[in-house]
């Protein structure tokens, strides 16, 4: 990322600064407004739920009070308690000198229309995979005859959940070698009430039910070294369990493509997010015939094979 001038000389916002904010400012909309300011001056990376400063400064300042996005203007310009300007501040500062991403800070995030609760063990929820799951992955499969789905590396459990919320009369298992994000899965199952949902602690398949699944799902790590050496400081903030996976990124993507086919009902279908790592594994199966599946709402790398295609591996 190239900094200009202005975000070269002043990496860091300085105590100073924040400590008039919290004096000078009034209402909520004054710390939005001040917020965006600041974001727009520093050398910041949007890519964990808004993509500009305005976004990222509506968010911080709505969640850290509990309040809807839609909130109305009146409420906007209510005043705030001394400590409630504390509070913002404070993290509008560790925003910018801490490079923490947006959720960390609230310990909120939203997917599938859901809040989730995170932390800085398990990756921010974004995976263009929320609206394939809000289609019921239509036209690739017949949502009515869907009974069993699968989550692999489910992290915060966000798919696995959005997927029992849009499937509620099908059975849904998430998996995650990870005893952090399993732990954080249980908190949002119970937060959101999901009972059709059930997470296990397995490297891939070793641990999950022996059954066949009409739907597997997966955004698995899939950075390849290179690319990690040059990734914003935000990602840093994140588990790099759940962003790297070997020299090309592929190693746990090479598994699943070996092993989804025993757990594949006949008509069942492979999801996978691969990201800026599609060329690569496009070169190495290049008689696959990678579906790769286009978005409304951006996002890029997610590919769909069918259970006959996995059997010619």
């Amino acid at each position: 990322m190239t900094l200009n001038s202005t975000q070269e000389n002043t990496a860091e916002i300085k105590q100073s600064i924040l400590d008039e904010a919290i004096q000078d400012l009034s209402s909520i909309q004054d710390v939005i407004r001040w917020g965006y300011s600041r974001f727009d001056e520093y050398a910041l990376f949007y890519g964990h739920g808004t993509d500009n400063p305005w976004d990222e400064a509506v968010a911080l300042v709505l969640q850290s009070l509990s309040l809807p996005d839609d909130t109305p203007d009146t409420i906007l310009q209510c005043r705030l308690t001394k400590s409630e300007k504390q509070m913002l501040v404070e993290r509008i500062g560790r925003r910018i000198n801490e490079k923490i991403p947006l959720a960390y800070l609230t310990n909120k995030a939203n997917f599938c229309g859901s809040e989730y609760y995170v932390d800085e063990r398990v990756l921010v929820p974004r995976s263009p995979i929320a609206e394939l799951i809000e289609g019921q992955f239509q036209p690739w499969i017949d949502a009515n005859r869907v009974n069993n789905i699968l989550d692999l590396c489910t992290g915060s459990g966000c798919i696995a959940i959005a997927c029992g919320q849009y499937f509620p009369h099908a059975v849904v298992d998430g998996g995650d070698i990870s005893v952090d994000c399993i732990d954080v899965a249980e908190i949002n199952r119970e937060k959101l009430q999901q009972e059709n949902v059930s997470f296990y602690q397995s490297d891939l398949f070793d641990q999950i039910p022996q059954k066949r699944y009409d739907i597997i799902v997966s955004n698995p790590p899939y950075v390849d070294e290179e690319d990690f050496d040059e990734i914003p400081e935000e990602f840093l903030a994140e588990p790099k369990l759940g962003l790297v996976s070997g020299v090309d990124g592929l190693d746990l993507t090479h598994r699943l493509l070996k092993q989804a086919n025993a757990y594949l009902e006949k008509d069942g279908i492979l999801v996978v997010e691969v990201g800026n790592s599609a060329a690569a594994l496009e070169h190495l199966y290049p008689t696959l015939g990678f579906t790769w599946l286009e978005f409304e709402r951006g996002g890029h790398g997610v590919f769909l094979l069918t259970k006959e295609q996995l059997e010619n591996i």
